[in-house]
């Protein structure tokens, strides 16, 4: 997910899929544990994904304050 389809989205579907991706995350994390993860780069790709979106939701914030 790059950072223009992020700011493309509205409030409500970057919350949405926020959730889904901490979910996706604890999913990740759990597969590792139990050693059955087959793509291990998979975490750090949605780390950076829920970055994003955090970030992107934070200057909506920022902007609506302003």
């Amino acid at each position: 997910m790059k950072a223009s389809e992020v700011r493309e989205m509205t409030t409500e579907e970057l919350e949405s899929k926020l959730k889904d991706l901490k979910a996706e995350l604890f999913n990740l994390r759990f597969q590792l544990s139990i050693n059955q993860l087959e793509n291990p780069m998979r975490i750090k790709a949605v780390k950076k994904d829920i970055a994003r979106i955090k970030t992107v939701l934070r200057e909506n914030e920022l902007k609506e304050e302003a």
